[in-house]
């Protein structure tokens, strides 16, 4: 947790914005690998 978002598991779980922050990071790196997902199979599937 400290290495990925620069604070550990306790902050996170007794802060509201920390949640919130790690959450919203997490939903914009899965919207983007959706979008290379998608990329690679309209690339490879004509």
């Amino acid at each position: 947790m400290f290495q990925a978002y620069g604070f550990g598991y306790e902050e996170y779980s007794n802060k509201l914005s920390k949640l919130l922050e790690v959450e919203q990071k997490r939903e914009e790196d899965y919207q983007k690998s959706l979008q290379i997902v998608n990329n690679v199979d309209r690339n490879h599937h004509p």
